[in-house]
């Protein structure tokens, strides 16, 4: 019961952190967003936290101790950042900042599945 109490406060924790650092390293607000009503920021938010949930998943089956949890996690939280910063790279024909401030629930649903791919990628990598 102790190593499970532990592992969810350590997954929870990279949760929270992991979120907050995505919100702070994007030019998007989400919260700000999803509390004026903005339907795409709470679908690259829902996705955000979806694929670090996978990623998180994978972490707490397959790592040897807490300390490799927190490792691999932090590895976890850093690759869902760069893939949204690649995914800006990778789509030159609108601007995914611009798009998600206006609501474009395309491009939210787009950048939803995407962290969910990637978590799924990132997860799978995480299973040595």
């Amino acid at each position: 019961m102790i190593n499970f109490l532990l592992y969810l406060g350590v997954n929870v924790g990279l949760l929270i952190v992991g979120l907050f650092l995505m919100e702070l390293t994007t030019k998007n607000k989400e919260f700000t967003l999803i509390a004026k009503g903005n339907k795409a920021s709470a679908y690259v938010l829902g996705g955000r936290l979806v694929g670090l949930g996978l990623v998180l998943y994978s972490t707490s089956a397959h790592s040897l101790n807490l300390m490799d949890l927190l490792i691999w996690g932090s590895i976890g939280i850093v690759a869902q950042i760069v893939v949204f910063y690649l995914a800006e790279l990778l789509t030159p024909k609108f601007n995914i900042t611009k798009a998600i401030d206006e609501d474009n629930q395309a491009v939210g649903i787009f950048l939803l599945l995407l962290s969910i791919a990637v978590g799924l990628l990132v997860a799978g990598c995480l299973t040595y």
